[in-house]
């Protein structure tokens, strides 16, 4: 990471404020100096957007105002004067496109915001980071190996890769989508787009392989009794709160108890709640782990009706790459307890 001073004389740095190291104390070993980073560089780029913030803030504001009062005002004089549902229909719409034109600032400020925060943490880490990447070519390595269902049309978003201690890893969000159609009483087809996930899915590259492949899914209750897939056992772990949220399949039991330590099923789970998701599934496969959650957006930037500059935005995102690293680091350490004479 890049050491960050001041302009004054001696070239001794400003002291941090107390409120962004408050706000960021207690993260991981490595993340130590954000309290400065966020000081030095992130907060004054907010900071130079806070006029915007609030000009957008009371946009959207007097917007939802007048679109309410003209959405009610049309539906009472629809309904009740002139007996007019349709007159009530448009005024709903309009009253409701106003306030949606008026918002539209926010959001733009919301997504500008993102990269303000994003950016310069991932450059810290030597990581990329890249908004709108076109379709990811893993999506089918997490299909392959049963982690993701079948589908018809897919985007994605948020597409962060990098390497921590020799791992190569992707992170990105999928919204994948199946098309199914149905048919009427009178014979006519109609097409409709469900969406079979969107989430969160990861990627890491370990460059050797592992013995066999392991998979966890959630508790699927009865549905448990078919199994992983071909060639598959049931895992033994000794873990019964994991075993109790997650079902574990195996092609190698003494590898899958060697990777599956109580510290990567703790992360795990961990890496659930920070990323706000659930349904989380992985495996382990050819040198690689895959995993998907499914869940709300990563990388947000937060609320808009608070400052841009609060540092609790870039504590969140922090929490969101350490726990990304901690599966890594899980896994390279229980990899070296298995084989102490090779690398993870």
């Amino acid at each position: 990471m890049t050491d960050q001073t001041s302009d004054l004389p001696g070239g001794e740095p400003d002291p941090v404020d107390p409120d962004i190291t408050k706000a960021l104390s207690g993260l991981p070993d490595g993340f130590g100096d954000f309290a400065r980073i966020f000081q030095d560089e992130i907060r004054p780029a907010l900071q130079a957007r806070e006029g915007d913030r609030l000009a957008a803030i009371a946009k959207a504001r007097e917007a939802g105002y007048v679109g309410g009062g003209i959405g009610i005002v049309g539906v009472l004089i629809g309904l009740f004067v002139a007996k007019l549902p349709i007159l009530a229909i448009v005024a709903a719409m309009v009253g409701f496109g106003y306030a949606w034109w008026g918002a539209r600032d926010v959001t733009k400020l919301g997504k500008e915001a993102k990269t303000l925060l994003v950016a310069p943490i991932a450059r810290q880490f030597e990581l990329s980071f890249n908004e709108a990447p076109g379709q990811v070519a893993s999506i089918y390595r997490h299909h392959d190996v049963g982690i993701v269902p079948d589908w018809d049309r897919d985007s994605y978003e948020d597409l962060i890769t990098g390497t921590r201690k020799g791992v190569d890893f992707e992170l990105f969000e999928a919204h994948l989508e199946e098309r199914r159609h149905s048919t009427d009483s009178k014979g006519r087809t109609q097409t409709r787009w469900v969406t079979v996930f969107r989430g969160q899915c990861l990627r890491f590259a370990f460059h050797k392989s592992f013995h066999g492949r392991t998979l966890v899914t959630r508790d699927a209750g009865f549905f448990n009794r078919f199994g992983g897939g071909k060639g598959m056992q049931r895992a033994m772990l000794e873990d019964r709160e994991f075993e109790r949220i997650f079902e574990v399949y195996t092609t190698d039991q003494v590898e899958s108890r060697y990777l599956l330590t109580p510290d990567l099923m703790q992360n795990l789970v961990d890496m659930e709640k920070t990323f706000h998701g659930g349904k989380l599934k992985c495996c382990f496969d050819d040198g690689e782990l895959l995993i998907t959650l499914q869940g709300s957006d990563l990388f947000e930037p937060g609320s808009m009706f608070k400052r841009l500059d609060d540092p609790e935005r870039v504590r969140e995102l922090l929490s969101d790459f350490a726990a990304v690293f901690n599966i890594i680091d899980a896994v390279m350490a229980n990899r070296r307890a298995q084989d102490p004479g090779r690398d993870a």
